[in-house]
């Protein structure tokens, strides 16, 4: 009698990170060599004539600080220097914010390090008029549109001030002034509000543009795959963009799929124009946000757009990073510090030195801590005063219903 032969039992695999804690960093895997060569396609070309470019890496400064190939947005040192001072505001602002919440004055921060030139190009790209729909790690949108610094700390504090009347979590921002849609908690549902609101500006006949972010861990959530169907669908003019920071929470990129291929490589399947962009490059997602715009503003379509950074801090200030990856893991990271690739730039342009990005560092924090003082004057969060009573049945529908007349009446207010 034929033995039959031993099979091994159907079974699935669990992602798991380069490296934990104590390990070493290992980045070999995401295909990240520079490729300054990567040519621009006309921003009216068929969607497939990009879908090359979601598995190469759009760069513009090389290692000497150079801008180099064809995304170079030739952008004036009077650009690239705002570019800068915005970044560092950035970053001034969040070491204050998550200071102020160590001791208690704010309830919850998140921190956009290492992925500032995400938010500061992209807000820089875009017109004034075209709409954001962001993810909570685009505080440097606020600052490239002009919004004012102690209306955000006011927002933080949840005081008198606070323009979402303490409703919002900290950093759940919005600014209706700005073109800035509010952020939700909720992950993923800006994108197919973003591609609804874009459809309907579209339907206006109006000249404006949508633009949206998610984290690479959102990818995986059922509100991505209906926007993408939707843009890709209706031709909305709309930016997809997926910052993929290699961390969502404690969990990597790969629980999202990011070990099977590149995120940008995810618009293919629904025919979207395609860029994977070096996020740690201001000139490169600069570049491709300028491309993006330009495609969607013409009537061709949405575009999708990987940026591909990392998360230096933790994921909020509800997060500890050094139980789920290694300590310098930050510091490995190939792509390095967007600030300073910027800063090497403008150095290597005779436009800017040591002297002044020390001088900038310092006026950008005693302007960071005179706002905070200012914010607190109109209250904190443990003493207040805080937004009205009355304000909480307010701002929801246009006539209010009896049964909050009803709970108003009880609260005799």
């Amino acid at each position: 009698m034929t033995k039959a032969p031993i099979r091994n039992a159907p079974g699935f695999t669990v992602p798991e990170p380069s490296a934990r804690p104590g390990g070493t960093p290992d980045f070999s895997a995401l295909n990240l060599k520079a490729q300054e060569s990567v040519s621009r396609p006309d921003p009216a070309c068929p969607p497939q004539d990009t879908h090359f470019i979601a598995n190469s890496l759009i760069q513009v400064l090389n290692e000497e600080g150079q801008a180099k190939g064809p995304w170079d947005p030739k952008l004036s040192a009077k650009t690239l220097r705002e570019g800068l001072h915005l970044m560092l505001k950035t970053r001034a602002y969040d070491d204050r914010m998550l200071k102020l919440q160590r001791q208690g004055k704010i309830s919850f921060y998140v921190k956009c390090r290492g992925e500032e030139a995400i938010a500061i190009a992209a807000g820089m790209a875009l017109h004034p008029d075209d709409m954001l729909f962001p993810a909570y790690r685009q505080q440097g949108l606020l600052f490239a549109r002009g919004r004012d610094m102690i209306d955000m700390m006011c927002h933080c504090l949840s005081n008198a001030r606070d323009n979402l009347k303490g409703r919002q979590l900290p950093v759940h921002y919005t600014w209706e002034e700005g073109r800035f849609f509010s952020i939700s908690g909720n992950l993923g549902t800006q994108y197919p509000q973003a591609v609804g609101w874009a459809m309907a500006s579209a339907a206006r006949g109006e000249d404006t543009v949508t633009a949206s972010w998610v984290g690479d861990g959102t990818t995986a959530e059922g509100d991505f795959h209906s926007a993408c169907t939707l843009a890709s669908v209706y031709q909305a003019p709309v930016i997809l963009n997926v910052v993929n920071n290699q961390w969502a929470i404690s969990s990597f990129s790969g629980i999202a799929g990011g070990q099977s291929a590149t995120f940008a490589a995810r618009g293919i399947g629904y025919g979207l124009a395609t860029l994977r962009v070096d996020g740690n490059d201001f000139l490169a997602v600069y570049a491709a946000t300028q491309w993006a715009a330009e495609r969607a503003r013409s009537g061709n379509g949405p575009t999708m757009i990987e940026s591909v950074t990392y998360r230096a801090d933790a994921h909020s200030t509800s997060d500890d990073p050094s139980r789920y990856r290694p300590k310098n893991e930050a510091d490995a990271w190939p792509l390095g510090d967007p600030v300073e690739r910027l800063k090497d730039h403008l150095i290597a342009l005779g436009e800017w030195d040591e002297k002044r990005q020390t001088a900038l560092i310092e006026a950008l924090n005693k302007e960071v801590l005179a706002s905070y003082k200012k914010a607190e004057s109109f209250g904190t969060l443990r003493d207040g005063p805080l937004s009205p009573v009355p304000s909480i049945f307010e701002d929801v529908f246009a006539e209010q219903p009896w049964h909050l007349r009803r709970q108003r009446q009880d609260l005799g207010v």
